[in-house]
């Protein structure tokens, strides 16, 4: 199979039917062998049951559809464990991605030999104070944390070599840095193209500014696993080696002074010396035990269930 089509969904029954005709007509028109996979992220409308709809008329389309909202990230990972094709795209079910995209995007991954290639909407059609600026502070960011040098982040165009999604965890709210994921795989051919950005056609969005707030907090995870996430010791054991040396210089110098160059002096737990010692070498033994604790997690993780699914729908061969 050719490509798979990845559609993470929340209440967009009205958009459903005219995203799924529009990306078979790109695919006729290519002569490319698909699937299209709709997650159902707990929609309260109409939407599983238009997706059930178009499974019967089209064999190529198929779904999954969760027992309640459990995020994009979610979704994704779900996707991506079912999808099939030599090169999987992923795109938003609002309207707002364009398919006429997927052609040059198969090319970039099959032909070029990209591992992943991200969206860029340089020209948008939303809010410039509620998402634009935000959006670019964001991005910013993200290169200067990751390394990697996208423009756009969370764009939910992407195409990717099938070994990829296989090869990465998309968990939490992670789904905007998942070329960062791929990059931390070991995937490091990562490209962008400019593509088109349409405004929103039915309904509205399910993001509001607390995403962005998620996202930096993000950010911040994902700098801190790829440096330190699979080898917590090295930074919580050198953050305890320095707070435990600093408490040990203080407690043998008050223990000299008293002892042999003031011994008629002050009593030791009279002294702020003495609380600073106690203070950073206690300090200083929680971040050894935090990076033990590290890595013993590391060794005996098990996977857990993220979410739920109520239904599925698998087209037959």
């Amino acid at each position: 199979m050719n490509i798979s089509v990845v559609i993470p969904l929340l209440n967009e029954e009205d958009s459903l039917k005219e995203l799924h005709d529009w990306i078979v007509s790109v695919m006729q028109s290519n002569s490319f062998s698909y699937e299209i996979l709709f997650i159902d992220d707990g929609s309260t409308d109409n939407s599983w049951d238009v997706i059930q709809q178009l499974s019967i008329s089209n064999k190529s389309v198929k779904g999954i559809k969760f027992l309640r909202n459990f995020g994009k990230s979610q979704a994704l990972h779900a996707g991506f464990a079912k999808a099939e094709g030599d090169v999987i795209i992923t795109m938003d079910a609002d309207l707002q991605d364009n398919p006429e995209e997927i052609p040059e995007l198969y090319n970039l991954i099959i032909n070029d030999g990209y591992d992943l290639v991200s969206g860029w909407k340089k020209k948008r059609y939303d809010s410039v104070i509620a998402k634009n600026i935000p959006s670019k502070l964001f991005n910013w960011a993200a290169r200067k944390t990751s390394g990697v040098k996208l423009n756009d982040f969370n764009c939910g165009l992407k195409a990717y070599k099938k070994a990829v999604v296989k090869n990465i965890d998309v968990y939490g709210e992670m789904h905007r840095y998942i070329p960062v994921l791929a990059k931390n795989a070991g995937f490091t051919k990562i490209g962008e193209k400019v593509v088109q950005h349409q405004a929103r056609k039915y309904g509205h969005t399910k993001f509001g500014m607390n995403r962005f707030i998620n996202g930096f907090l993000d950010l911040v995870t994902v700098w801190f696993i790829s440096k330190f996430g699979r080898r917590p010791m090295h930074l919580f054991g050198a953050l305890g080696v320095i707070m435990f040396i600093i408490g040990f210089g203080f407690a043998f110098y008050l223990g000299i002074d008293k002892l042999f160059l003031n011994p008629k002096g002050r009593l030791i737990t009279d002294r702020p010396q003495f609380f600073i010692a106690l203070a950073t070498m206690i300090i200083g033994v929680q971040f050894f035990i935090a990076g033990f604790l590290g890595e013993l997690i590391l060794r005996t993780k098990r996977q857990q269930q993220r979410y739920n699914i109520d239904k599925e729908l698998n087209s037959p061969k």
